[in-house]
C-alpha cells in the first residue's frame, strides 16, 4: 500500500500541506515499513488545472490513496477517476498524518472538500 501525502517538504518531518493541487511535494509513503519517495509537485505553480495535472502526477506513482487537508472538484475527479482513495483532514507533520491514517483518524472525501481554485494564492 502506498499513501501519497501532500507536503512542504522532503521527508517524514515536513508539515503536511493542505492544499492538494499546490502543494510542494507529494511524500509516497508505505505506512507499515515507513520507505518513502517525494516527488516535488511541478503543477504547484500553473495557471490553472493544477489539482487535475498533480492527479496526474499522482496516478502515475503507483499511488492507493492521497492523504491532504483539502480537494477541489476537478482534482477530486481527477483522483477518483484513477482509482485513488482520498483521505482529507491531513495536517501536522507527515509522520502525525501516517499515524492518523493508519488510526483511522482521516476522513475518506466522498465529494470534494473546497471550492475549484481554493489553494491559489491572491
Amino acid at each position: 500500500m502506498k499513501l501519497a501525502i501532500t507536503a512542504t517538504g522532503e521527508d517524514l518531518k515536513s508539515n503536511c500541506d493542505g492544499r492538494f493541487g499546490r502543494c510542494s511535494f507529494f511524500v509516497i509513503v508505505d505506512p507499515d515499513s515507513l520507505e518513502y519517495e517525494a516527488i516535488r509537485n511541478s503543477s504547484r505553480k500553473a495557471r490553472s488545472g493544477a489539482g487535475i495535472q498533480a492527479a496526474e502526477t499522482l496516478a502515475g506513482t503507483g499511488a492507493d490513496a492521497v492523504a491532504t487537508g483539502n480537494v477541489g472538484p476537478n482534482a477530486f475527479n481527477a483522483l477518483d477517476s484513477a482509482g485513488l482513495n482520498i483521505y482529507t483532514g491531513a495536517s501536522g507533520t507527515v509522520e502525525e498524518v501516517i499515524e492518523s491514517f493508519k488510526n483511522d483518524e482521516l476522513t475518506q472525501a466522498n465529494e470534494p472538500t473546497a471550492s475549484g481554485g481554493a489553494g491559489r494564492k491572491n
